[in-house]
């Protein structure tokens, strides 16, 4: 499912435009995002929780020169899906 695509599922189901529905989508992005650069993290219940994972710094071997070489730490992000969603993607 495309970005589109699901602009046009909120909108049917919300009966709303595809204008409204678009707007909603960034704003809770940008909501979610925003919270995530800052280190925080937003639970929906039964959905699930987006979070700041941190890597550590690691050792690792340059493939093209067989050299060892340092990957810095960095943060990415994580999504750790809720029950009710895992229930209902097995069912």
């Amino acid at each position: 499912m495309t970005k589109k695509d699901l602009v046009s599922k909120m909108a049917e189901s919300a009966e709303i435009t595809k204008i409204q529905a678009e707007k909603a989508l960034n704003a809770f992005l940008d909501s979610v995002g925003g919270t995530m650069k800052e280190g925080g993290k937003v639970t929906l219940v039964g959905f699930g929780t987006f979070q700041v994972s941190e890597r550590q710094e690691r050792k690792g071997i340059n493939p093209r020169t067989k050299k060892p070489i340092t990957i810095p730490a960095k943060k990415t992000p994580k999504f750790v899906p809720g029950k009710a969603l895992k229930e209902m993607v097995d069912a």
